[in-house]
């Protein structure tokens, strides 16, 4: 069976392997190696932050950032079939814009197992709200750190804020340590629930020392804000296998508040340095921050069904 062959037959939902992939491996595009996990994913595990980009289907707009050009709906399947998860939420990506087309069709085609997050402007309509709300889109994000890559300004947050919270929807921030200090008071007087990216990206060497992670843990215990375990990649500076840097942030948010986490595999790892990271080795690093089963499936299944809605 050739590739295209192959990958028509994970779009349609059937279980092909080709040629030289066994139960033991799978070659996933944007993944680095071809091993199973050694964790094993529970019953209706949640991949909470992934990416769609489909430029045949959807063109998208310049922008500085370079992304990978396979890494489509049917090439994310494969990530699936090699970790294990089954719902996912989809998250428009910035070379996007604010075309959020391509993760609303992510979502017709996958159903009642997805979920997704859109980045609007104030100008959208009520009534495009809506729609968004029908099709499952459950929240906005907003990227800020980088202003050559933004599409979003932080003067749009709160009244954007104040429109989704009427659809009970989250503001989700892509932003550094650094900015979330100096924006604590607009943080904390939002009326939504907040999720912050990739552990709360604090600045390193600082890491759970760094006053940006003081913050998130009093959004994170008023109950108004929950974090998402990902982007081991981007929070720490020594690297595969163990990220320990990352890996020290994240056992303290599993050991201070283990029903406001989240995980997600930040597939196709759009803004991961050093090459390509292992899929694998990212979901067993799971087992190193959230040692305790029953506190994996809560992070795998039970929170994103909260957060998210999943039935």
């Amino acid at each position: 069976m050739d590739r295209r062959t192959f990958l028509a037959a994970v779009g349609a939902g059937l279980v092909v392997r080709p040629h030289g992939i066994t139960a033991q491996t799978l070659l996933v595009p944007n993944s680095a190696g071809t091993n199973l996990p050694r964790l094993k994913a529970p019953a209706d595990a949640a991949d909470c932050h992934m990416h769609i980009y489909d430029p045949a289907r959807f063109p998208m707009v310049p922008n500085p950032r370079v992304p990978p050009s396979n890494a489509t709906l049917t090439e994310y399947k494969l990530l699936q079939q090699r970790i294990g998860t089954t719902r996912v939420v989809v998250v428009t990506p910035r070379n996007y814009a604010t075309q959020n087309a391509v993760t609303l069709d992510a979502l017709a085609q996958l159903g009642p197992n997805a979920r997704g997050v859109a980045v609007v402007r104030p100008t959208i309509t009520n009534s495009e709200l809506q729609r968004f709300d029908n099709a499952g889109i459950r929240g906005i994000r907003f990227s800020l750190g980088d202003p050559a890559t933004a599409v979003v300004t932080v003067d749009m947050v709160e009244p954007l804020a104040m429109r989704v919270a009427e659809l009970g929807w989250h503001v989700q921030f892509n932003m550094p340590g650094d900015q979330i200090v100096e924006r604590a008071a607009l943080l904390r007087r939002l009326p939504t629930e907040l999720v912050f990216d990739h552990l709360g990206s604090p600045a390193l060497p600082a890491g759970v020392d760094h006053p940006s992670h003081k913050i998130i843990r009093e959004l994170v215990d008023r109950g108004g804000a929950w974090v998402k375990l990902s982007g081991a990649y981007l929070n720490s500076t020594a690297g595969p296998p163990f990220y320990p840097e990352a890996t020290r942030i994240a056992q303290a948010f599993v050991k201070a508040a283990p029903e406001r986490l989240v995980w997600g595999s930040d597939w196709p790892h759009p803004t991961a340095p050093g090459g390509t990271p292992n899929d694998a080795l990212l979901f067993d690093l799971l087992s190193e921050w959230a040692p305790d089963e029953s506190v994996r499936n809560r992070i795998l299944v039970e929170n994103p069904a909260m957060l998210y809605g999943f039935s």
